[in-house]
């Protein structure tokens, strides 16, 4: 397994992350079998968040109950969660980053998994009505009381990064960003600046270098999405282009598509994690062989260009 150095710290960590999202619809038995696969393909590396399930904090329950029934289980893993995100009654949903609302997402994610602390904990994407004041101080509560190790974001943007770090104590260390080969614009807006109408509009404010430049990990979600998870983007008559590209090269190393797809983020130098929410272990494996291989500058941009990305 590939690893990576995470954050400002430069913790090592695995480059393929388990994902959970969709582990509702698994046994604890399941579970179990998915976490001991992880492990014996060299990751120990799951994420998961407080809203994943329905009705909330399902996932999270899962994934406690399988933490009780596999005594040992928890201290061989990096667990992380994400917090923010709540619902209406009638399940709409909103954000609420106050202290006191962050402290007891986490209180219940920790009551929920059945574990004393998370490696790492991390806003799930953006609260419009946030004080930076108010998630420091929840921020140094938890680390403080030994509840969570490590700090992030998700789907934030440089100045917003900015804004909370002037405040926080402790670093953000990861920023969580859908990308992928169809989802590609952080890295498509430097190539076409100044060059191409659309691909030129700059919709996160450089958050792609400004991570590299702060040393804060990106964790790629969605890896084989178009649009906003509106499904995979792999055999789809929609991208047969970019599936063609893809399969030459595939051929090429002796994998299949998605060894390739996630191959395509893990060789850019950002040294970004993939998060992998797949609940079937052959799939994740496949993920996993991409740590294997390694595309060429040639291989990475005839994807890149399949995809109908510019070049000039």
């Amino acid at each position: 397994m590939k690893t990576i150095k995470l954050g400002q710290k430069k913790h090592p960590v695995p480059a393929i992350i388990q994902g959970t999202m969709r582990f509702d619809t698994l046994t604890t038995k399941e579970v179990a079998a998915m976490f001991e696969n992880a492990l014996e393909n060299g990751t120990n590396f799951i994420d998961t968040a407080n809203c994943y399930g329905k009705p909330e904090g399902l996932v999270e329950s899962i994934i406690g109950k399988t933490l009780s029934e596999n005594p040992g289980l928890r201290d061989k893993l990096v667990l992380q969660s994400k917090g923010g995100i709540t619902f209406y009654p009638d399940g709409r949903p909103y954000h609420n980053y106050s202290k006191e609302h962050l402290l007891k997402t986490l209180d219940n994610s920790l009551s929920r998994m059945q574990t004393d602390y998370l490696d790492y904990f991390l806003l799930h994407r953006v609260d419009a009505l946030f004080r930076p004041e108010e998630v420091a101080e929840a921020f140094d509560i938890m680390k403080k009381q030994g509840k969570v190790l490590h700090f992030g974001v998700s789907n934030d943007v440089p100045y917003g990064i900015e804004l909370l770090q002037k405040y926080c104590t402790v670093p953000i260390e990861v920023n969580q960003m859908q990308f992928s080969i169809a989802h590609a614009d952080m890295c498509v807006q430097p190539i076409a600046t100044n060059n191409h109408e659309f691909y030129a509009v700059d919709r996160d404010a450089g958050i792609l270098n400004y991570c590299r430049l702060k040393d804060i990990t990106i964790q790629a979600w969605s890896p084989f999405q178009h649009g906003f998870i509106d499904g995979t983007f792999i055999d789809n008559p929609d991208y047969k282009d970019v599936n063609d590209a893809m399969q030459k090269i595939a051929d090429k190393y002796d994998v299949n598509k998605t060894t390739i797809a996630v191959a395509w983020i893990l060789r850019h130098p950002a040294e970004m994690q993939v998060v992998c929410g797949t609940t079937k272990k052959e799939r994740f494996n496949d993920c996993c062989r991409a740590c294997e291989i390694e595309l060429t500058y040639e291989d990475w941009y005839n994807i890149y260009l399949a995809a109908g990305y510019p070049i000039m």
